[in-house]
Formats: structure tokens, sequence, C-alpha cells
């Protein structure tokens, strides 16, 4: 079996500290908020600790994904890594993989600037990998949630602060 790999960068014109607090420390409110027209809803099952499931509703205007779960595996403040794995309940992905696991690491890049960093690695059911296109599709599909909350933020900077 072979496992597949996706690696990616993103620079984001926001704070390490505002992206962190608003993406990755489970207060799904401010999430949502900022995700507004891409994500109708998020439930989190747990206590939003290692093992929560978080559900995210997106709206339909985002394309054929219609809900995402992950199980949230590890989150370290300090070092500013998540590490979270995708839980494939039906939907078109479900049987395609055996397993979908991301860790991000957000780190400081400059006055008000930092760069996620971010690999998938995954697992495919058959056994193969998949071609390069549909790597870019996971990897474009994790950093687009990054890109809404910065949009957000750059045009509301003072609502988290």
């Amino acid at each position: 079996m072979a496992v597949g790999s996706v690696t990616l960068e993103c620079p984001v014109a926001v704070s390490v500290e505002l992206l962190w607090k608003v993406v990755f420390t489970g207060d799904v409110s401010i999430f949502t908020k900022a995700c507004v027209g891409m994500i109708d809803a998020v439930e989190v099952d747990g206590d939003g600790g290692p093992g929560s499931v978080t559900t995210m509703k997106l709206n339909p205007a985002v394309g054929d994904a219609k809900v995402f779960k992950t199980r949230l595996l590890s989150r370290d403040a300090g070092a500013r890594v998540v590490k979270s794995e995708m839980v494939f309940e039906g939907g078109e992905l479900d049987g395609q993989f055996k397993s979908q696991v991301s860790e991000v690491k957000v780190v400081q890049a400059g006055e008000g600037v930092c760069v996620v960093h971010m690999t998938v690695e995954y697992e495919r059911v058959d056994g193969a990998l998949l071609p390069p296109e549909d790597e870019a599709k996971i990897g474009q599909g994790y950093l687009s949630l990054i890109k809404k909350v910065e949009e957000y933020l750059v045009a509301n900077p003072n609502e988290f602060a």
C-alpha cells in the first residue's frame, strides 16, 4: 500500500495569533462567522479536545462537497500545530480512502503576517496514489478555508482582536 502526501505552504496576511484564535482553538462560533458564505454550520461532538469530531456543513455555492467530518488527533497551542483525520461516513469519498490525516503548523513570518504549513497524508483503499491534479484538489480544499478566514479578517481587522 502506498501512502500519498500533499505538502503546501500558504502565506496569510494576518498575525499568527489571530489566525490561530479564529481557526484552530476550537471556537466554532468565530470560525463560522469568518467563513460566512462558505460554511453554513459547524457542530462539535465532544469537548473540543483530542477525539472530538467536528462536522462542517458547506454552503451549496461551494461545490459538490456537502459535509466534512474531522476528528481532532492533537492540538499544541504553544507550537501552533494541529493534527486531525477525516472521518468518512457516506458521501463521494467514502470507500475511496482508508485514511486522510492532516497536520497544520502556523508560523510567524513578520509583523501581522504568518505562513500556514500543511501536510496531508492519505492512503486509498485500492492502494494507488492519486494523480497530481487530485492531490492538488485535496490541498486546495483545506487551504480555501484558510484563505476565506484571511479574507474576512483583513476586511474586519478588529472583529476578533
